[in-house]
């Protein structure tokens, strides 16, 4: 008999909701995320929810427009859009807006889907002068300029952050990313695919980088975001070193998992604040914010989305190392993944590539790469020597699936954008930086023209 939501949950349990994700290779499909800046296009700042060009009043304006997206509420605030197959769209902290897409077949319906969803926004937006920016970090407004969303498990967030890293509330109001989600066949094709891509998200960090500003200045980093998160809150984020230790499958992050300190219960509308607390203890029923009470299987869904490691483990794989950036740049995060890990070929390849680097060379390029991005050494060349064999494996691996558009072309087209930075030595945190000295005149204000969606 299936588990119900509702019913008090076993260890096995949660092992066999990870096992669940398992699919046959003619059911693989991409899953993309992205988010961007919300910002008024008069004075370039950050709006607040409330008010007549607020990020409420957008949401709003989004759902009246296509009332194919029905509105998700907390209390009376509308939080966030749900479109069925469509994905959603959802709320973060800062205002910050997030397209969770829907299930797709190749990059080709993803990056329709991510043009298409820019151009009805960029439609709705304009109406209420508003725009949006794609940077993995803000580049001008101080962590007090932004807004706090009204959700709440934000709020419990908000007081806990400032308990366990210095940067958790800049993750949370001033950064964006984007995110591909990947399926697995079988624990051992997962344990593979999680090695290889947890061991190469620092050369994803490097060609993606966009975000080399902060509050109005040259950062010292090509990507903040990235830095940011190695101060947030290390019991939760990070590389994994166990992932590539003999013995790793899902019961070893089920373990992992509950070893991860909980944020929050949710029960109807509420968050129960059990920030720091054990999902072990819960498990016993001795949480000391529900005591008594035992976890259902919603509570463990809940719990495996506050953990923030570089990939995360749910039913399926997400890559989370990349700035949120161009709409090229958008398009080929998905491509890229898919290039390396949906191919056999191309996945062996990928896997001879990094099976024999050390846990001390992977912490170091993690360590270094948002600060020197492409030009990061590595062994006897640099991150960029990397990222040009990983394109071409990828490039391999997209060819090898020959799925075509209209064109005839397949999808390794949508690396070209990546191509660029990794031939040119030159990520667009690179390039930004030559514009802010040569073309804007030590300002970054421009910036929200030029890299507006």
């Amino acid at each position: 008999m299936a588990l119900s939501k509702h019913d008090p949950l076993t260890r096995d349990d949660l092992i066999g909701w990870l096992e669940s994700g398992c699919r046959p290779r003619e059911q693989w499909r991409i899953g993309a995320e992205h988010e961007k800046f919300v910002f008024r296009t008069d004075d370039f700042r950050p709006p607040a929810y409330e008010g007549e060009r607020g990020i409420g009043a957008l949401l709003r304006q989004i759902m009246e427009r296509d009332p194919s997206w029905t509105g998700v509420y907390e209390g009376d605030a509308l939080i966030a859009l749900s479109g069925g197959p469509k994905g959603s769209i959802t709320l973060e902290p800062g205002g910050q807006l997030e397209l969770s897409g829907a299930v797709l077949g190749s990059v080709h319906e993803t990056c329709k889907e991510t043009t298409d969803h820019h151009k009805a926004m960029k439609a709705v937006a304009q109406d209420l002068d508003l725009a949006f920016l794609g940077l993995g970090f803000n580049p001008k407004w101080h962590r007090e300029d932004f807004h706090w969303m009204p959700k709440g498990r934000y709020r419990i967030m908000r007081s806990y952050m400032p308990k366990v890293g210095s940067l958790g509330l800049d993750m949370m109001l001033r950064t964006c990313t984007v995110q591909a989600n990947l399926d697995f066949s079988s624990e051992a094709d997962m344990v593979k695919k999680f090695r290889v891509s947890l061991a190469l998200q620092p050369v994803a960090t490097a060609l993606f980088a966009s975000s080399p500003f902060r509050e109005g200045k040259p950062s010292g980093y090509l990507s903040t975001r990235a830095h940011i998160w190695t101060d947030t809150d290390r019991a939760r984020t990070g590389l994994l070193p166990f992932v590539f230790e003999d013995g790793m499958g899902f019961e070893r992050y089920a373990d992992y998992l509950l070893d991860v300190p909980m944020y929050f219960v949710h029960r109807g509308d509420t968050y129960i604040d059990a920030s720091g607390q054990s999902f072990r203890d819960f498990m016993n029923g001795r949480l000391e914010a529900l005591p008594g009470e035992l976890p259902v299987l919603s509570d463990w869904e809940d719990h495996s989305s506050v953990a923030f490691p570089e990939v995360r483990l749910k039913r399926y794989l997400e890559m989370r190392g990349a700035d949120a950036g161009r709409w090229q740049d958008l398009c080929a995060l998905p491509a890229l993944w898919i290039g390396l890990l949906y191919d056999t070929t191309a996945l062996d390849a990928a896997w001879d590539l990094v099976r024999d680097w050390t846990l001390e060379e992977r912490a170091a390029l993690y360590a270094a790469v948002p600060t020197t991005g492409l030009r990061t050494p590595f062994r006897d060349g640099t991150v960029r020597d990397l990222a040009l064999k990983v394109l071409e494996i990828a490039a391999a691996g997209l060819k090898a699936r020959a799925i075509t558009n209209e064109r005839g072309q397949d999808e390794s087209m949508f690396l070209d954008a990546l191509w660029m930075h990794a031939e040119e030595g030159k990520s667009q945190a690179d390039r930004l930086l030559e514009f802010y000295h040569q073309r804007w005149n030590d300002s970054v204000d421009p910036i929200f023209a030029e890299c507006m969606y």
